[in-house]
């Protein structure tokens, strides 16, 4: 029967199956019977001893592993753009901020570096809720295998290059799809963030970076100057949508008794829309990176631009060392402080000409930039490492 079975089952036509399933209103059972029609007396043997979920569940762990694998080299993709642009611009001097604030300088490589690092992060979770989902079901109605034997479901999972589930119901339990959903989400999230960056670092009065603009590109359909960030715009909103799937797979874990129907409508939607929507974050975002204007000089201008007033912290301390209470040398930096920011004034300019500050400390060594990028090489050195451990990682 089975060398009959394999030699003249023939896939159905869509159509075929849509006509059956118009009576019988069960895909799988519309699916059968289509394929049963050309396999005569041994068409009984189809299917045996199996109920729907043990087909749909095994063959959505399957297709999890291969969607999985292509999200996997987007995120590789992404990873090695991000690393090579971070290296570039290791030292590239630029204003780090807090509350959208001016705060310190950092460097453009150390903002990149960070996130290559979250990359990697969501590249762990991804691949754990993928191996999560290794996993297929043959055990039966409600788990019992009292219609198949649990060494069928043992060969059929092994040929697969699955692991039978150690426990099932009718179907595999869904915090394995909650998982993977919400890792596909927190990836999103991550490039929902990057994008948010670039899109306030490419704002008129920052102008920092600046998306690629392809010749003949139009930025607006009424105003010809504009040459707006549409791509990392794109992408923060389709994250929107993968983290409202997150959700779905969320609800979809409590089910009644040992299953009912109510997730599988909603997860023939969330899971494939996830994973063809990060694809496609994952590729925008790479090309992206790889073409992104980085303006140097225009970051050296918006160091400028608040008077030196990120110096303040390497002044407090500096004033603590001497001997002052933190109290009383917040006080007197921050007198300072307000001044330059009110009057327009340099912040070195006016703590030179203060006597209560500049007779106590070495101004030219609290007005060092290079202190910013002093250590930057320990946080390379971690990257780097990185790297290599996943140049390792594949060559193994």
């Amino acid at each position: 029967a089975v060398a009959t079975i394999r030699e003249r089952a023939v896939t159905p036509t869509p159509e075929r199956v849509a006509e059956i399933e118009r009576e019988t209103n069960h895909d799988v059972a519309a699916f059968v019977d289509a394929v049963s029609e050309g396999l005569g007396e041994d068409g009984r043997w189809f299917h045996y001893g199996l109920t729907s979920s043990d087909v749909l569940d095994t063959a959505l762990s399957l297709a999890v592993q291969e969607a999985g694998a292509v999200v996997l080299e987007g995120i590789d993709r992404a990873f090695g753009a991000v690393v090579f642009r971070a290296e570039e611009h290791r030292e590239t001097l630029c204003m780090g901020r807090t509350h959208g604030v001016h705060a310190e300088p950092t460097t453009f490589g150390l903002k990149l570096a960070g996130w290559a690092f979250a990359l990697e992060r969501d590249r762990d979770r991804l691949v754990h809720a993928i191996e999560g989902l290794r996993v297929g079901k043959l055990s039966g109605a409600v788990g019992t295998y009292a219609a198949a034997e649990p060494a069928v479901e043992g060969v059929a999972c092994a040929r697969l290059g699955l692991e039978p589930a150690p426990s099932s119901t009718q179907i595999l339990q869904r915090d394995r799809h909650a998982e993977l959903l919400s890792a596909l989400a927190l990836l999103a999230s991550s490039l929902d963030r990057f994008a948010t960056e670039i899109r306030h670092l490419a704002r008129t009065e920052v102008r920092e970076v600046e998306e690629p603009f392809g010749r003949g590109q139009k930025g607006s359909s009424a105003m010809p100057q504009k040459r707006n960030p549409i791509t990392a715009e794109r992408i923060c909103g389709i994250a929107r949508i993968v983290r409202a799937n997150a959700i779905v797979g969320l609800e979809n874990v409590a089910l009644w008794h040992e299953r009912d129907i109510s997730h599988s409508s909603a997860e023939r939607v969330v899971i494939p829309d996830s994973f063809l929507a990060v694809d496609y974050m994952l590729d925008r975002f790479t090309w992206l990176v790889e073409g992104l204007v980085v303006r140097e000089v225009r970051m050296l201008e918006n160091l400028a631009s608040s008077h030196g007033l990120y110096f303040s912290q390497r002044l407090l301390l500096a004033l603590v060392e001497s001997g002052l209470s933190r109290d009383e040398a917040y006080r007197l930096v921050q007198r300072n402080a307000m001044r330059a920011w009110d009057e327009g004034l340099g912040f070195r300019g006016l703590v030179d000409a203060d006597m209560e500050i500049a007779g106590r400390v070495d101004l030219g060594e609290v007005f060092d930039p290079g202190a910013y990028t002093a250590h930057v090489d320990v946080v390379f050195g971690r990257l780097r490492a990185l790297v290599s451990a996943r140049g390792e990682a594949t060559r193994a």
